[in-house]
């Protein structure tokens, strides 16, 4: 049941504001200024860092080993009476196979992108809204869901930038960010094999993260 209930979420693309529960009582983070270049200097040493297609079919092949034949589980897709009974035991496999992998325990951090809305003056804080991304890897489809998330993610600009963001969004511009999501695999079903739902017969992978830290970059933004 629990399979089936991922799956069913993996259907869903959050557009506003993402309501997954997780600890809220953060209170707005600061919005950060540095390049993606430099998440480094953000996070824990030995943080994984999931960006760039290289790292994410590295990340994968030290995990998985190989991607699996897509063709094969497809089949005729849908009208297939045991297309579901193969990527289910696909992703049945592949729990067992990695079952004690130190990869397990890697730190991990990939990004989502993200809007500011909603101003709040008593706070000086802006509303995240946030969506999920599809990296296009030669395993398939990679999208990284977190396990939790804040329900009221908020962040603070400095000075510096308030009064440009302001601006910006007075002129109904968007101002864009990248939200940065760092922590473990969880310990079971710590990959969902599907397949997207836009392309048909195209492989989806999603790692499922428990999240530990969240980060949020103004995308665009000079070094301060």
């Amino acid at each position: 049941m629990r399979f089936l209930s991922l799956l069913c979420l993996s259907c869903l693309i959050i557009i506003l504001p993402t309501t997954i529960q997780a600890d809220d009582r953060i209170g707005p983070r600061p919005l950060r200024t540095i390049l993606p270049a430099k998440l480094a200097s953000i996070l824990p040493s030995g943080t994984h860092i999931l960006i760039e297609r290289t790292t994410i079919e590295a990340f994968l092949t030290t995990l998985e080993g190989a991607p699996p034949d897509w063709a094969i589980v497809y089949g005729y897709g849908h009208h297939d009476p045991r297309h579901d009974e193969r990527l289910f035991n696909l992703n049945r496999e592949r729990d067992a196979a990695r079952e004690g992998s130190p990869v397990l325990n890697w730190r991990v951090a990939f990004v989502w992108p993200g809007e500011l809305s909603q101003f709040d003056p008593e706070t000086k804080s802006y509303a995240v809204a946030v969506g999920p991304e599809l990296n296009s890897t030669g395993w398939g489809l990679v999208r990284f869901k977190p396990e939790e998330f804040p329900s009221n993610l908020r962040v603070r600009p400095d000075k510096k930038f308030a009064a440009r963001i302001s601006r910006s969004l007075a002129k109904r511009e968007k101002v864009h960010v990248l939200v940065v999501m760092a922590g473990v695999l969880i310990p079971s079903e710590s990959i969902i094999y599907d397949f997207s739902h836009e392309e048909e017969g195209v492989g989806l992978i999603m790692p499922v993260v428990r999240i530990e830290q969240v980060e949020v970059i103004l995308r665009g933004s000079p070094m301060p």
